[in-house]
């Protein structure tokens, strides 16, 4: 789907839609029946009301049949308490049922999100998800909260009372009803521009978020170039749309509810008029001019609501489509149920790669090399050779588009992802931590390893100095992203993180290019400790990182075009030599 917020008005009753949500009601099928049953019954409990008001007025008042009047009394008192109940329960349930049914959409999005190829996540604003994975699910709690169940015993409703007026008598009903022509004019006119509101709110909303999330992950960006002025106006104007769509909601609710007041006024006082005429000359009883204006009442208010309702029903139907749209959305890496776990020896190969972030425009070109078990091999380049994209592939994280790709001779395409990745460790330049303690981001959450366990790791990776140091060291909290740490610090975490969770392969992605020299010799002596006994890819910045693997390969846009040891490419004078000298022309003459 495009992410992009579009005006989508949707079908008030799209079947489709509707049959693939009643999907998620199946757990709950003996909910929805009861809401079912409880909405008949309120359909029927409320018109009996002014009907048995009539009964008592004519019947016992006019009698002066006190005895039969305090039962009927208690009767109705009964029927109003049996009422209370039933719309507590009505209330209660078609909410259960609507979250009930939102945790379980929101569930599947978000696991179907987690298996997307990070080249979505590229190309689509993170507030655009947000808004789906939040804003657009509360809306389908609507639909089962305020939408369908509500929809159906007002109408219900509606229809009792209409029948039992003109039952009753219908003339009256002819005369309270002659304002209804009006009135319905006056609703599909609020419902189709509250409609287009409604979807220029949502849009807004979706806007809003994109925004708030982009600048607040990036305001370094924007204080260190002093953009704050020009942020905060760009803010401002896409909070000003946000405020109008908001009050042209507003204005059209102010309009139209005061103009359906207006309406049922005229109604009622159309009743009163000619009904005190009929009562005059004994046309009519008192009790079925007290019963009508009961009547009339329940008949306005909910057709004072239900256009708010067919609102609502509407949006939950739009935010339904936009979900179902994203959920059918395929972009999950490929793989099969291959699993080898731990017996991944860790030989990698690459057969005349070829690879592409967008369409033609390819990064990696043909490449091929191999990797032995236990091997470590240094990629070096510019900025921009694909160094980067090798790993990216490595992690499955991208699909490539022509070639092979093997782990141990087997096509990584045939390895189910969680197998593959399991023997995978991956220090990157810029670790990303979780809001949580160090414990649980080398864990990550994982009851199954003990603290012990996560000490042995530290121990080994020679960190005990760095977390001893800390404020309730495993526990320290490191803040959003890693905040309270530094890039040294993080890296080092990531390292006892793959020590612990020992893959079989490690890929390093510039891990040292960003800090000092002091945290560069601790992160050495941890990598130097992870890399023992197994594969390692080094994609370095640093020349200096590299010059004891077993080869190097140097990679210029896209293509190999050395492979050797740093001591046979230094004498070769080719690609790796220059890029030697440029970061130590002071050393080699």
């Amino acid at each position: 789907i495009s992410m992009k917020e579009n005006n989508i008005s949707g079908n008030l009753f799209d079947i489709k839609i509707l049959k693939r949500l009643f999907v998620f009601c199946r757990p709950y099928m003996s909910v929805f029946y009861t809401l079912i049953i409880l909405t008949l019954s309120l359909s029927i409990l409320q018109p009996i009301r002014p009907y048995i008001t009539q009964i008592i007025i004519d019947d016992y008042v006019s009698m002066n049949d006190v005895k039969g009047l305090k039962s009927m009394t208690l009767l109705l008192f009964g029927l109003l308490i049996i009422n209370a109940i039933v719309v507590y329960f009505h209330t209660y349930l078609s909410g259960w049922l609507g979250q009930n049914i939102i945790k379980d959409i929101r569930i599947k999005l978000f696991s179907h999100l987690q298996n997307f190829k990070l080249q979505f996540f590229d190309k689509t604003p993170i507030g655009r998800i947000v808004t789906r994975n939040v804003s657009d699910i509360e809306t389908i709690a609507d639909i089962f909260g305020q939408g369908i169940a509500t929809i159906i015993g007002d109408i219900l409703q509606l229809f009792g009372i209409v029948a039992l007026m003109f039952y009753i008598n219908w003339k009256l009903t002819l005369i309270s009803l002659a304002t209804l022509p009006f009135l319905f004019l006056t609703t599909y006119i609020f419902k189709e521009k509250v409609k287009i509101s409604f979807n220029n709110v949502r849009s807004a909303v979706a806007n809003l978020n994109t925004f708030v999330q982009e600048h607040i992950v990036g305001m370094n960006i924007v204080q260190i170039f002093g953009n704050e002025k020009k942020e905060y106006e760009k803010f401002e104007k896409i909070n000003e749309l946000h405020l109008k769509a908001n009050l042209k909601a507003v204005l059209y609710y102010s309009i139209y509810f005061p103009v359906m007041e207006l309406f049922t006024s005229i109604g009622l006082g159309l009743l009163i008029w000619y009904g005190s005429g009929q009562l005059f000359m004994e046309e009519v009883t008192l009790g079925v001019l007290i019963a009508f204006i009961m009547y009339l009442q329940l008949f306005f208010r909910p057709i004072r609501s239900i256009a708010d309702r067919f609102n609502t029903l509407q949006m939950g139907v739009v935010s339904s489509k936009r979900i179902f749209d994203l959920l059918d959305k395929n972009e999950s890496i490929k793989s099969k149920n291959f699993i080898k776990n731990n017996n991944i020896e860790g030989k990698v190969e690459f057969k005349n790669v070829w690879f592409a972030y967008n369409e033609n425009d390819f990064v990696l070109k043909n490449i091929s090399f191999k990797i032995d078990r236990g091997q470590s091999v240094g990629f070096v380049g510019a900025t921009g050779s694909g160094k980067t994209s090798i790993i990216n592939l490595i992690n499955r994280f991208y699909d490539f588009q022509r070639g092979n790709i093997l782990i141990d001779g087997e096509d990584i395409i045939d390895y189910n992802i969680s197998s593959l990745r399991n023997n995978l460790g991956l220090v990157s330049q810029d670790v990303f931590l979780f809001s949580d303690s160090i414990y649980n981001n080398i864990t990550l959450f994982n009851d199954s390893i003990s603290e012990e366990e996560v000490w042995n790791a530290v121990r080994r990776v020679g960190a005990e100095k760095f977390i001893d140091n800390l404020p309730n060291k495993l526990q320290f909290d490191v803040k959003e992203r890693g905040g309270s740490l530094s890039v040294g610090q993080r890296q080092l975490i990531s390292c006892i993180r793959i020590m612990l969770y020992d893959p079989k392969i490690i890929l390093l992605d510039e891990a040292t290019s960003s800090i000092d020299s002091e945290s560069e010799i601790m992160i050495q002596n941890a990598i130097t400790e992870i890399l023992k006994n197994r594969t390692s890819i080094v994609v370095a910045h640093r020349l200096s990182t590299i010059k004891e693997v077993d080869k190097i390969i140097v990679i210029d846009s896209g293509e190999i075009k050395e492979v050797g040891s740093h001591s046979k490419l230094l004498k070769e004078n080719g690609f790796y030599r220059k890029l030697y000298e440029m970061q130590y022309e002071n050393i080699v003459n």
